[in-house]
């Protein structure tokens, strides 16, 4: 059901240091890293626990659900926004992420950063 959660950090090295140290008993380590600003943790190379740079401005959670196919995700965002969500990026590929990434993202009434994502080329 979820594919990925991000926690914001206001000091990223710090905030690395002691995700690494707390994680290691549960076997999780870095498995990818973003240029000094973020990284994700996880099991077998998947990561699925993230943390991010983002300052004092963002103190939001983002979390992002599985989805089965690109229509599922397209479905969640208009839904999303049906329910008042607020569009934080439509749906489509983010090949910076992988190949196949198809996602959409919405804030939810409280400003959580809400994502649906499929990893799965379109059939």
């Amino acid at each position: 059901m979820i594919d990925h959660v991000i926690l914001n950090v206001r000091d990223y090295e710090a905030s690395k240091r002691f995700y690494e140290q707390a994680l290691a008993p549960l076997e999780y380590e870095v498995v990818m890293e973003l240029g000094g600003e973020g990284c994700g943790f996880g099991l077998m190379g998947k990561p699925d626990f993230w943390i991010a740079h983002r300052g004092d401005a963002h103190t939001d959670v983002h979390v992002a659900f599985v989805s089965p196919d690109r229509a599922s995700v397209d479905s969640f965002y208009e839904a999303a926004l049906a329910a008042g969500g607020a569009d934080n990026g439509p749906p489509g590929l983010r090949p910076h992420y992988h190949e196949d990434y198809y996602a959409a993202f919405v804030r939810d009434p409280d400003g959580n950063n809400v994502e649906a994502v499929c990893h799965v080329p379109e059939s």
